[in-house]
């Protein structure tokens, strides 16, 4: 089949120079599909959605293209407004956006193929998108790992190396130790980083590893029994450890420190702050148990109300009252601004009841048996008092 028709697909100009960002083309069909319209092209610069990589950006006669997919090897420009099949037109690639996703996809394979090299991981998921890189490792790796792969990456990068597109016949393939997170079956392209990485991949790369400019691992957790890795490469990596820095001195100015004494001094106001509520906690069980200790034996109905105390204790608080009074007991833990905690019980009447009355007229969550309910409650004091005719 002849590239630039329909059948033969659409001639992917951006294998020819990932650097060129203008091209003229003709117009093979456009359709309107939900107020947006599908163009295809004999060719194109445009990479569309595709090996887990976000597509470029850009403008068709200056109309923005919004999306741009592969199917059967068809090329489709999604644009907000029609171009007229037979005619040709001119596109722009968004060329910072494009360089960017250069960048991220070219430090994914370094860091990939490294971490296969030294610790026998494969990585068997990548996205690319214009907000985050996510590699997928079907094995463990340890934050040591991680840490050394990420220095051998930066490593790659000053050293300069440039990158090679190989396009091997079937017969030449097999003599070739790449990695694929898929079998293909027609040909296969080559990005080979000598020295570091070689890989099967459709997208753009960038021609020397020192554009990548850096590579920063921003998160690592554990998944499906491997682990996901978060990495930016180049302005984005840039751009996020400024606006860390940044926070971080904003933090230390706050807290009257240097950069380096922040965590240290965080966590130490955390365990002052853990002690405090300990404290709290305490003086609001003592308040509460001064305050049971002056119910009359003969009272029915409880309805109780604290500003703070611990669940705990004011289940066990619940408990003795209901053996020791004939109706409900109910305590209310909270204010009228966010809504209280809620525990009714009662030894012989239905708590359930009480709390059917609770949602006849306030806004109510939760729950529990018979003697026994639990949940939140938002509305005033005075407002759950009157609900509950007390």
């Amino acid at each position: 089949m002849t590239p630039g028709t329909l059948d033969g697909g659409t001639q992917k100009r951006y294998y020819e120079d990932a650097y060129a960002t203008a091209f003229e083309a003709s117009v093979l069909a456009c359709e309107n599909r939900d107020g947006l319209w599908h163009v295809v092209l004999d060719q194109t610069l445009f990479f569309p959605e595709e090996g887990g990589q976000s597509p470029d950006k850009g403008t068709l006669n200056g109309i923005t293209v919004v999306d741009v997919q592969i199917k059967d090897a068809v090329i489709t420009h999604v644009t907000e407004a029609p171009l007229a099949v037979g005619t040709r037109v001119a596109g722009e690639i968004d060329w910072p956006h494009r360089f960017s996703n250069m960048q991220q996809h070219s430090g994914e394979h370094l860091f990939s193929g490294i971490a296969h090299n030294r610790f026998g991981v494969d990585n068997v998921g990548f996205h690319l998108s214009d907000r985050e890189v996510t590699l997928d490792f079907d094995n463990y790796l340890t934050p040591e790992q991680v840490a050394e792969t990420e220095r051998a990456v930066n490593e790659a990068i000053t050293a300069d190396i440039e990158s090679v597109v190989i396009y091997p016949s079937k017969e030449e393939e097999a003599a070739y130790d790449y990695r694929s997170k898929i079998a293909i079956d027609g040909q296969v392209r080559l990005i080979s980083y000598p020295g570091y990485d070689l890989c099967a991949c459709c997208a753009p790369h960038v021609r020397r590893t020192g554009e990548i400019g850096l590579l920063k691992v921003m998160s690592c957790q554990k998944y499906k029994g491997g682990v996901r890795i978060s990495i930016l490469c180049g302005e984005r990596a840039m751009a996020a450890l400024c606006a860390e820095h940044d926070e971080l001195i904003r933090t230390a100015r706050f807290l009257s420190a240097r950069p380096t004494e922040v965590y240290d001094l965080v966590n130490g106001l955390k365990d002052e702050i853990a002690a405090l509520k300990r404290q709290i906690a305490t003086l609001e069980e003592e308040k509460m148990q001064e305050v049971l200790s002056r119910i009359p034996a003969e009272a029915e109905n409880i309805v109780l109300f604290f500003a703070g105390g611990d669940s705990k204790a004011a289940r066990q608080a619940v408990n003795a009252l209901t053996a020791a009074h004939g109706g409900y007991s109910a305590l209310f833990i909270g204010n009228d601004a966010e809504g209280y905690h809620f525990i009714i019980g009662s030894a012989k009447k239905s708590a359930q009841t009480v709390l059917n009355r609770l949602k006849e007229s306030l806004t109510v969550r939760g729950g529990g048996r018979p003697e026994m309910v639990e949940g939140t409650v938002f509305g005033s004091e005075a407002a759950i008092r009157a609900s509950l005719q007390v």
